[in-house]
């Protein structure tokens, strides 16, 4: 008697696993299932170009910002570049004009000295000998 009642019990229990377990599958189609997954994967798909377009916008912003820093960077070297061109024509010209003002002040001398001896000359062409 045990057998039957065993029996019976496991029978129930096979039948609700089939009932519960391979109904559910069976009653859509494939068509239904195929749509399902890709539905799905176009969700995630979705949810991923937007992360994209953010991460995209975030590094858009921050080359902006560096590229600004590159320009003040090359506008101060610019700036740097000429200024020191203008201090090195600044000192060409002051350096020219020492020399200049030197070898006008030698040769001023040298006139003078030219003139003086000159009248030594005369003087002693002047004395008889």
């Amino acid at each position: 008697m045990k057998r039957p009642a065993l029996k019976a019990f496991v029978l129930v229990i096979v039948f609700a696993v089939v009932l519960t377990g391979g109904c559910g599958g069976q009653n859509e189609p494939p068509d239904v299932k195929k749509s399902r997954a890709i539905a799905a994967e176009n969700i995630e798909l979705k949810k991923q170009l937007a992360q994209s377009g953010k991460e995209i916008e975030k590094l858009k912003v921050q080359h902006g910002k560096e590229l600004d820093e590159q320009n003040k960077l090359l506008q101060t070297c610019l700036q740097e570049k000429e200024n020191l061109k203008t201090k090195s024509r600044q000192n060409v010209r002051d350096q020219v004009k020492e020399v200049l003002d030197t070898v006008l002040e030698e040769n001023k001398k040298l006139r003078e000295d030219n003139a003086r001896l000159k009248a030594q000359i005369e003087e002693l062409q002047k004395q008889p000998q």
